[in-house]
């Protein structure tokens, strides 16, 4: 039933929680998952474009690197898996890697927001899920109690 499964990580742990269900249903359905990464570029300033074009790269090189290990981790589980990196606004490369990639199942967390924060901030989850055509199965994030 599905193929290719995207997983959009924004390297938070509560992200990370979506992990073992996009895993269940990558080993259910024989799927390839794809664990994302979208990167929002940095403020374009003449003085500072040296130093955001390092620090665009650096951040770009710990993302692999996080992904990678991510990765192995699900390898080992027998599942097949892509890496992808981009730059741009969360929700919009989302949807867009979906349609151009023929992703079958797109799989993220709840973030828990609702009332005034939700309706003036929006979610990249809401915006993912209205936008998206094809299934999102969301999962609900849990916060770490604080002792």
């Amino acid at each position: 039933m599905y193929k290719r499964i995207l997983l959009p990580l924004d390297g938070s742990a509560l992200a990370e929680q979506a992990l073992p269900h996009a895993i269940a249903h990558a080993e259910q359905f024989g799927s390839e998952l794809v664990l994302m990464r979208v990167l929002e570029p940095l403020q374009d300033h003449t003085m500072l474009r040296t130093a955001g074009k390092r620090a665009e790269k650096l951040t770009s090189d710990l993302t692999r690197e996080y992904l990678e290990r991510l990765a192995a981790g699900v390898e080992e589980r027998g599942v097949p898996v892509q890496l992808a990196v981009i730059e741009g606004r969360p929700y919009v490369e989302i949807v867009k890697f979906a349609e151009a990639n023929q992703v079958d199942l797109i799989v993220m967390t709840t973030r828990g927001q609702s009332g005034i924060s939700r309706w003036l901030l929006g979610s990249v989850t809401d915006r993912v899920v209205r936008g998206a055509t094809v299934p999102v199965l969301l999962v609900q994030a849990q916060r770490e109690q604080s002792p």
